[in-house]
């Protein structure tokens, strides 16, 4: 029996390469690379059958005949070496290893050729279209129909691009919530910064009836003289923020010098080695730490001034100011500060000379702290100084024996105290809410004559806000701070009316400046008019008696003039008075800013 032509070619010795072939190496796998390029060379030989037919994957189409994913099968290992391809002489382990990965290799390219096809489709869609539009907007000047190759490209480099943007702009800002989504932004006015800050309305009726004296707060604050500006910090009232704008946030002619990592700053005076701040962040806890109104008023001006004598000590103005707070929003942010470990240990309480004795003020607590403490046992101690903190703080304790309670009766007590606070209040040089900070802002910078760096930001979001309580808890709230609800309630109607009594002044001395504007061009125009009339009649006397023989012409020249540009100035004041006024009433336009505001306060009550 004959043998197939390869099984004799596999008994033959190893041909010579022919001549202009490559030369045999060492290398195994190059030796074997190289007889099977010979071996495909050879017309009628089965690896150039084999390789006469279609390559692996869609290089000649989608119309490829499917590969086979087993060997077909022979009679014989001699007939299947001889039709089969030469990788049928493989183990079959190897076999189907080969076939795994020749399918990977075609459905790689299937996706690559159908990626490429629909990219160019797709390209190709949106060239007619864009074709079609500039052909309709630009005419004969568009050629948008001959572009060629590159054009392709960077048209579909766009468009993959735009969609990428697309999917960024997804990740980065989902929903219609974004900002950037938001176009009303760019086209709707600038609100007012100093209206509605707590939600509510920005009208208001006051309740209380105060003074040109009690509404202007103009403190002739002199940074390089002796006056100091005193801060009294009540707990949980945002007053570490505050007290950080102090010593970080202001304009000054030498800023207050503050180290990375240090709490306090030296706030010294233009040339002097003095300073001109005593609060926390810039002489510390120097009278205990959150000293209230009866230990800042007898320690302030011996720790200033220390051992001097007191003849030789200079008049001082002490500037004392405070930040007030809601108080159940405070009460609710003072247990979540206790339950985290915060005690005030270290606070002195000193009255008349003397801290209080341990029956006149004993501990909630028997530990070291109050830690994770309830709220029902944080409202049922007696003792607990949180109630009614603001007025405590704000009010001179000598007047009710400090901290004794049996000096008088309770509701005697309660009522000196409110009214002390009160006055206190009322004629300090300056006090802030927790709940206007814009407005704060404002009016501090308008009392002392100094102004921000950068604006205060008013936080809705706060501890105390996260806490969830029910309506009877929080009526009880209310009860155990019954005198700082009263505080809170008559120092946001003053701080109120400060602000609206500050605003309508400034309106008033711009409507006055404007004004004298007003006064100084109609005087400058009747200068120059009757310069260049008398220049005129000087040069020509002849012939302007000639030309205006009614020497009245002038005369009515003039009060046209005049009538034109009052006219104009009214219409230009009448025009940017409502944008400056907006918000307020005008009904009353007197001269006089506190008539004008206490007849507004008259009629709104």
């Amino acid at each position: 029996m004959a043998l197939p032509a390869c099984a004799v070619r596999a008994f033959e010795p190893p041909r010579q390469p022919e001549r202009g072939a490559p030369a045999r190496t060492t290398c195994p796998r190059r030796h074997s690379r190289v007889e099977a390029e010979l071996a495909a060379s050879r017309p009628g030989s089965v690896a150039a059958s084999v390789r006469a037919g279609p390559p692996r994957g869609v290089s000649h189409g989608f119309h490829t005949r499917p590969l086979l994913d087993k060997p077909r099968k022979a009679s014989s290992s001699l007939a299947g070496a001889a039709c089969a391809p030469l990788f049928a002489l493989l183990s079959r382990g190897r076999r189907r290893r080969m076939h795994v990965l020749r399918r990977r290799w075609d459905l790689g390219s299937l996706c690559r050729a159908l990626l490429t096809r629909g990219l160019a489709a797709l390209g190709h869609s949106l060239k007619h279209v864009l074709g079609a539009i500039f052909s309709k907007i630009f005419g004969p000047l568009a050629s948008v129909g001959n572009m060629d190759e590159k054009s392709n490209k960077l048209l579909l480099a766009l468009v993959m691009l735009f969609l990428f943007a697309v999917i960024v702009l997804q990740y980065v800002c989902p929903g219609t919530e974004c900002q950037l989504l938001r176009l009303q932004a760019f086209s709707s006015p600038v609100p007012d910064p100093y209206r509605s800050e707590d939600e509510s309305s920005a009208r208001f009726v006051p309740r209380y009836n105060f003074t040109r004296g009690d509404l202007l707060r103009k403190v002739d604050f002199d940074i390089k003289g002796d006056d100091l500006i005193v801060f009294l910090h009540i707990q949980k009232t945002g007053g570490t923020t505050f007290g950080r704008h102090l010593v970080r946030n202001i304009q000054l002619e030498q800023p207050c010098e503050c180290r990375v990592g240090q709490k306090k700053c030296t706030c010294h005076r233009p040339g002097k080695r003095e300073t001109w701040l005593f609060s926390r962040f810039s002489t510390g806890w120097s009278c205990g730490l959150h000293a209230d109104w009866t230990e800042l008023t007898s320690c302030v001006p011996s720790v200033v001034d220390g051992k001097r004598d007191a003849r030789l000590r200079p008049s001082r103005n002490f500037h004392y100011i405070t930040i007030l707070r809601d108080p159940v929003s405070r009460y609710l942010s003072e247990w979540r500060h206790v339950q985290r470990g915060a005690t005030w240990k270290a606070s002195l309480h000193v009255c008349d000379g003397r801290p209080p004795t341990s029956e006149e003020l004993p501990s909630c607590y028997t530990g070291d702290d109050w830690s994770g403490c309830p709220l029902k046992e944080f409202m049922d101690c007696p003792y607990n100084l949180a109630n009614n903190r603001q007025v405590r703080m704000l009010s001179d304790l000598t007047l009710v024996g400090c901290y004794n309670l049996s000096v008088m009766p309770e509701k005697q007590r309660n009522k000196v105290l409110l009214e002390s606070a009160k006055s206190n209040l009322k004629h300090m040089a300056f006090f802030g809410l927790t709940e206007f900070q814009r407005k704060t802002q404002y009016l501090f910078e308008k009392t002392f004559n100094m102004n921000f760096i950068s604006p205060f930001t008013q936080y809705n979001t706060t501890r105390a806000s996260s806490v969830e309580i029910n309506e009877e808890i929080q009526k009880r709230i209310e009860g155990l701070n019954f005198l700082d609800m009263e505080l809170y309630s008559y120092a946001k109607d003053l701080f109120l009316q400060r602000y609206q009594f500050m605003r309508q002044k400034e309106h008033q001395e711009a409507r006055r400046k404007r004004q004298e504007q007003r006064k100084f061009l109609k005087g400058r125009l009747l200068q120059t008019h009757f310069q260049s009339q008398g220049q005129g009649q000087s040069q020509n006397p002849n012939q302007n008696q000639s030309q205006n023989p009614n020497p009245n012409a002038n005369q009515n020249l003039t009060q046209n003039l005049m009538q034109n540009l009052t006219q104009s100035l009214s219409q230009k004041e009448n025009l940017e008075s409502p944008k400056q006024n907006s918000g307020k009433e005008q009904n009353d336009n007197t001269s006089n800013g506190t008539n004008d505001y206490i007849g507004s306060v008259e009629k709104w009550r």
